[in-house]
């Protein structure tokens, strides 16, 4: 049993199922050839975004990775924007042009997905630096997977955050593989965690499968960031059942079916589900009413994005940041 409340199981639950019904949706989607460009599904991770994102302040920032939609999710995105930036449509989070490692919300105060493995870490410690510099309270979340602990990008930015005494909290999701390789392939080590003591901060290990590990790992990380303690890595065993990209594993068979289903049986969603009915924080029946609204919700995002424009020809140099009126900048004379 747990001493979260009520309230906050509930919460934890509605983010995670929103995450998977809109997961699955969108994998759909992408199998029916009815979406551009590749999906990297976060089914199987739910614990993980929903866990971290239900501990947070709403002025808490969030940078993302390429497998990022439950991280927009769980911290409150509007998926009718997020699915028809996924299908290129212009009422998109980024008006179609970045489509699924991109979504933000500045609004939201998430930094954005990232294509570039490892390269939310250092935004996330930039927005750490300014939170301090501000002595705003906020604290700043770099999402990463374990491949990304092997990126130059990440030790430098752990350095920093931890040298400089950052609000940061650097949360691994340790699905085992970097895009096909096996974690055990690529680092001598059997938990990245490890990799916290090398710069000085505090490094817990939790099951990432049990949202309320994460939440509670999450809350202790935070407040000791907020207390000027500096940066904590939290690292979250977890699996994602779906292939690196897309849905299905293209031929390339790279996990045993033994292993998917063993983690499968570990699925957050029925085992929170049943926590919740056990401590009297919901019933069957209310958790197949929270279901049915929140896949109401989902046909209402994919018809949303369906009926949503296309982006049009003559905004394509808008939002670029590179000069003037929008990029807009001619070209200088060969």
């Amino acid at each position: 049993m747990t001493g979260l409340s009520h309230e906050v199981l509930r919460d934890i639950h509605r983010r995670m199922v929103r995450i998977r019904l809109f997961e699955e949706a969108a994998g759909r989607i992408f199998e029916a050839g009815r979406m551009p460009g590749f999906i990297h599904l976060y089914v199987g991770q739910e614990a993980v975004a929903a866990g971290v994102c239900a501990a947070l302040r709403d002025d808490d920032q969030v940078s993302s990775t390429h497998r990022g939609h439950g991280h927009l999710v769980a911290k409150g995105g509007d998926l009718s924007r997020m699915m028809a930036e996924l299908m290129g449509k212009a009422t998109g989070y980024c008006g179609g042009k970045g489509g699924s490692m991109h979504v933000s919300d500045l609004d939201l105060n998430m930094l954005g997905a990232n294509g570039i493995v490892g390269g939310g870490v250092p935004i996330a410690v930039g927005a750490g630096f300014a939170n301090k510099y501000r002595a705003s309270g906020a604290v700043s979340v770099a999402f990463f997977g374990d491949g990304a602990t092997n990126i130059g990008a990440f030790h430098e930015a752990a350095n920093m955050a931890a040298a400089l005494e950052l609000p940061v909290l650097f949360v691994c999701e340790n699905n085992e593989y970097a895009e096909y390789t096996p974690r055990d392939q690529t680092m001598a080590i059997a938990d990245v965690v490890e990799r916290a003591a090398a710069y000085g901060m505090p490094g817990t290990k939790v099951d990432g499968m049990d949202p309320v590990a994460v939440f509670e790992a999450t809350t202790a990380a935070a407040g000791r960031a907020r207390a000027g303690a500096g940066p904590s890595f939290i690292e979250c065993k977890t699996y994602r059942y779906y292939n690196h990209h897309g849905v299905q594993t293209l031929g390339m068979k790279y996990r045993s079916d033994d292993e998917v289903q063993q983690w499968r049986a570990k699925d957050p969603i029925p085992r929170h589900e049943d926590l919740m009915v056990g401590a009297g924080a919901m019933t069957p029946d209310g958790i197949e009413a929270v279901r049915a609204e929140i896949a109401a919700e989902v046909e209402a995002a994919i018809e949303f994005a369906e009926q949503s424009p296309l982006p049009d020809p003559d905004d394509l140099l808008a939002d670029v940041y590179s000069g003037p009126a929008g990029g807009r900048q001619p070209l200088p004379p060969p």
